[in-house]
């Protein structure tokens, strides 16, 4: 690497950065190989170079790491004390014992560099060609605590940190199948952030999971911070508002998806779990579904549905009727909305545009500010400007009562990603209400269907099994039927193995 700067003033001010090749090897002298560690990391005050002595040789020695990025302690122990204290047998670097994670024996800078900058450390012998990488990370870890996000009725209460290691291994508990397989491999020119596909070996379909794989090695990206840059970069249509991957933070919804068929992409240094291929009725279900009765399941699950169209629907119909079409509103409940209306001088698609904004800038406001205090702006700022609103003659009570019940509605959704963009679906819907009313709606809706149908995840049908349709995969759709009867796992998936369990009975009797 190498840095060019020019003088104003009395500073200096980095000019443009170069990346050299880096194609040099390890020096057999240990002072040439120290002041080429003091010029790569010359700007890295946390770069720790302990010089010593090994007790059986007598060789000068160099182990080099970045403070807060290792374990001090297996340093200390498991390198250290046995080198300067105990007889070691030591004729190649290659055959040094030493008790630590993982050893590699490598000869090129352009490794010993990026080891270091990924908490390992690195030991130079006086004399030696190469030198040894020593598995020595040890970075400070966010304990496991319950989902934040994905609230647990009979689930497990796990959620995914930020070490991918650890996220391997909760996945892991759940499926110890050697059929699991996990494949690495890294995406982001500086940041090197490490991906690991989690899937059935014998199950996944492998033309998706050689389309995911291209995807991934397409980006050309400076650095992977989350995983919502990385999902974007491998989607389908990134023009469309509806989620083409679902995003959770569940160990046991990540190990239900792959037994299903499907992938897991999980990233380092982020506690959340990307899943495809998925279909629009997919972001309607909830792992909770499959711990409860199904006749429950079936009847919630139903109320996600209606309460999409309420979501997306309810302001535009309002805004329709009362423009266009009010005489199919009852004439009790039109003298009412009109006694309601009588003090507001705005038409209603101003007033349902006021109150929705109003209602996603309360939305914001709880979600930034801290929980306590969000709980209490969320609730107390909708009751008083609810009410200051209704008292001003800016909006009626109708209109209260109709936005109230759009929120409540895509509350109820499931999946985040997929109630964001009802949100942003009902602001288009009003519009064309607003305009032609009924028939605006009925045209919104087409172009609705339309682009759901077009849409794709990782080659999947987003809008299977409905179109095409699937009637086996019916099963597990609107409604969930008895875990006995769900015999295939779902056709949009294309698996290797379409049964996943054998016929049973009821009542659980298989003679």
């Amino acid at each position: 690497m190498r840095h060019t700067f020019t003088r104003v003033g009395k500073r200096l001010r980095m000019k443009d950065w170069e990346y050299s090749s880096n194609d040099a090897v390890v020096s057999t002298d240990l002072l040439m190989n120290l002041k080429r560690l003091q010029a790569s990391f010359c700007h890295a005050p946390d770069i720790i170079t302990n010089k010593f002595m090994i007790n059986q040789t007598n060789t000068s020695a160099l182990l080099v790491y970045l403070e807060g990025m290792v374990d001090k302690a297996m340093i200390n122990n498991n390198i250290l004390k046995p080198l300067l204290f105990e007889s070691i047998a030591f004729s190649d670097i290659s055959k040094l014992e030493l008790t630590v994670g993982s050893k590699k024996v490598v000869q090129s800078w352009r490794e010993v560099e990026q080891a270091i900058l990924n908490g390992y450390s690195v030991l130079f012998v006086e004399g030696e060609t190469s030198c040894l990488l020593l598995g020595t990370q040890g970075w400070p870890e966010r304990s496991i605590d319950e989902p934040v996000t994905e609230s647990v009725v009979k689930g497990s209460r796990q959620s995914f940190v930020e070490s991918l290691g650890q996220n391997i291994s909760m996945v892991r508990r759940y499926i110890p199948d050697r059929a699991l397989i996990i494949r690495e491999t890294q995406a982001g020119r500086r940041s090197k952030t490490n991906i690991a596909l989690l899937y059935l070996g014998d199950v996944m379909n492998d033309d998706i999971l050689e389309e995911l794989e291209e995807r991934i090695a397409r980006i050309d990206i400076d650095a992977i911070i989350n995983i919502g840059e990385l999902e974007e970069l491998i989607e389908s249509n990134p023009y469309t508002p509806f989620p083409q991957f679902i995003t959770t933070e569940r160990p046991d919804s990540v190990a239900s998806h792959i037994l299903q068929g499907r992938i897991a992409i999980v990233v380092d240094h982020s506690p959340w779990a990307l899943i495809g291929p998925i279909t629009l009725a997919s972001l309607f279900q909830s792992p909770d579904d499959y711990s409860n009765r199904w006749i429950i399941s079936s009847f919630i699950r139903l109320l996600r549905f209606v309460s999409f169209f309420i979501s997306v629907l309810l302001p535009a119909l309002y805004i329709a009727a009362l423009t266009f079409h009010y005489e199919i509103i009852p004439l009790d409940l039109i003298l009412s909305i009109g006694e309601s209306r009588e003090r507001v001088p705005i038409p209603p698609f101003l007033e349902a545009i006021i109150m929705e904004i109003t209602l996603e800038m309360l939305r914001e406001a709880g979600l930034r500010l801290p929980s306590k205090i969000g709980q209490t702006v969320g609730i107390v700022g909708g009751i008083v400007i609810g009410q200051a609103a209704v008292s001003a003659g800016i909006v009626s009570n109708i209109m209260v009562i109709v936005v109230a019940a759009t929120g409540i509605a895509s509350f109820i959704l499931p999946n985040p990603d997929l109630a964001a963009a009802v949100r942003i679906l009902r602001f288009p819907m009003m519009i064309v209400a607003y305009l032609f009313g009924i028939v605006g709606i009925v045209i919104g809706l087409m172009v609705l269907v339309i682009h759901l149908i077009s849409l794709e995840s990782l080659g999947t049908p987003y809008g299977s099994p409905f179109a095409p349709v699937h009637l086996e995969a019916w099963r597990d759709g609107f409604i969930r039927l008895p875990i006995w009867s769900l015999i295939k796992r779902p056709q949009s998936n294309r698996p290797k193995q379409a049964i996943r369990q054998r016929k049973q009975t009821s009542s659980g009797d298989d003679r």
